[in-house]
């Protein structure tokens, strides 16, 4: 099976090149931008599977295909989680949100080998897919979550979105964090609630927390390029920006 990865950041294809050795899958072509990738399909045979970042340096790798007819399967390498999910399950093999779990890309990579035993190629709409990518200012006005109601023995609690803090998964549950200092189960997964937090107020730092901008205390430098947040009263555990969300985080502050 050939393999090509396609991400503009080097550490990032660098750690997904290490995870495909490790299943005995050599990705030795690693690709970092819209041009150097047009210019190589020109120039090789295509891949049979490619893992694709949705931003690269010089803009979005929707436009290689716009350029080159491009038949290879593809699964989605992305930090956009939100706004932008739902377009890589209208035809991709698969998405994986960074930072990539070793055991869901094995699936992305079963789903992908079941297909192609199959002969079933996959075929991306990618104007449908832009549509859905494109700035949040210029889509239509979107309806987000405004409260949340949580159960308190048998009562239940009103919790407006503006006194969360943070949203958190832990020991699979997943909980609230309120300004008051209180946390709150509810019975939401971090991935449900996607699509209905708005981008601007809440952001992804990890695979397990939410944090909103409002409650962001304190930003310092920590190990392997991450950045470490401190809030006004959550203080159970760090709060780390994964490495492959920084960028993207500071972005999302400006």
């Amino acid at each position: 099976m050939k393999v090509i990865i396609i991400e503009d950041e080097k550490p990032s294809a660098r750690r997904l090149q290490r995870m495909l050795d490790k299943i005995k899958i050599q990705a030795e072509t690693m690709l970092h931008s819209v041009e150097e990738s047009v210019a190589w399909f020109k120039e090789n045979e295509h891949p049979d599977l490619i893992f694709l970042d949705i931003q690269l340096s010089d803009g979005l790798s929707f436009e290689i295909f716009d350029l080159v007819d491009v038949k290879s399967s593809i699964i989605f390498t992305t930090a956009y989680d939100e706004y932008a999910l739902q377009a890589f399950k209208l035809n991709s093999v698969d998405y994986l949100l960074k930072p990539i779990d070793a055991e869901e890309m094995e699936k992305a990579i079963n789903k992908f080998n079941l297909n192609h035993k199959a002969n079933q190629p996959v075929t991306l709409n990618f104007d449908d897919i832009k549509k859905l990518l494109v700035n949040p200012i210029e889509r239509e006005e979107k309806e987000y979550k405004k409260r949340f109601s949580v159960k308190i023995g048998q009562y239940l609690k009103l919790v407006p979105i503006e006194d969360i803090e943070c949203i958190y998964s832990e020991n699979k549950g997943t909980y609230l964090h309120t300004t008051e200092g209180r946390n709150f189960l509810i019975d939401q997964t971090l991935e449900q609630l996607e699509n209905e937090l708005h981008p601007e107020l809440f952001f992804r730092v990890n695979r397990t927390f939410y944090v909103n901008i409002h409650a962001i205390k304190d930003m310092v430098n920590y190990t392997n390029s991450r950045l470490k947040i401190k809030l006004h009263t959550y203080n159970e555990q760090e709060v780390v920006v994964a490495r492959e969300r920084v960028k993207d985080f500071k972005n999302w502050l400006e």
